[in-house]
């Protein structure tokens, strides 16, 4: 079997409907529509985003995406790098409380040969992990089984995001800020 059904899906599918299209790159428009968490965008500062992957290798699995638009990491100023390492410091520690993953993978794909599928635009992915949640699925049939709906991991990290110090919720449809 290629295929798990995964009903939840439908409404990633269906979301052009709600919101205006990507006319560039996705990174730099998501950031300014109106509805983070319809956006999946669960926390920001001044430098960078913490972005909910809509294909995730476990649950949890985020990108954190400076603002700047570039896929070269030399090009950021020392306040993007800080602002962007200081938000995946908040991550690991939301990801800990929300979820309890047993570590981490976090890492750039950067240039042509990393095999990331947005080149222009650099991001950090942070990846939980567990002991043993390798399992038979990706081996034998180039699978992976998610075993959360995007919509409840969003509403668990955004709450441990939420309860983080320095954190500001401006309403329930936006990003947890971080100044």
């Amino acid at each position: 079997m290629e295929q798990v059904f995964a009903p939840w899906r439908i409404e990633w599918i269906r979301r052009d409907e709600k919101n205006p299209a990507i006319d560039d790159c996705v990174f730099c428009e998501l950031p300014e529509l109106d509805d983070d968490r319809d956006n999946r965008l669960v926390a920001r500062n001044d430098h960078a985003f913490v972005l909910l992957n809509n294909y995730p290798y476990n649950p949890g699995h985020v990108m954190v995406i400076p603002y700047a638009h570039t896929g070269e990491y030399a090009d950021l100023t020392d306040q993007q790098l800080l602002g962007h390492a200081q938000l995946k410091q908040r991550t690991f520690d939301a990801l800990e409380k929300a979820i309890d993953p047993d570590g981490f993978n976090a890492g750039l794909n950067l240039g042509d040969g990393a095999g990331g599928s947005i080149g222009d635009h650099l991001h950090t992915h942070v990846v939980p992990r567990w002991q043993g949640d390798t399992n038979f699925m990706p081996v034998l049939s180039d699978t992976t089984v998610v075993v959360e709906a995007l919509e409840e991991t969003y509403d668990h990290l955004y709450e441990a995001f939420a309860n983080q110090e320095g954190a500001t919720v401006p309403d329930d449809e936006s990003a947890v800020v971080f100044e």
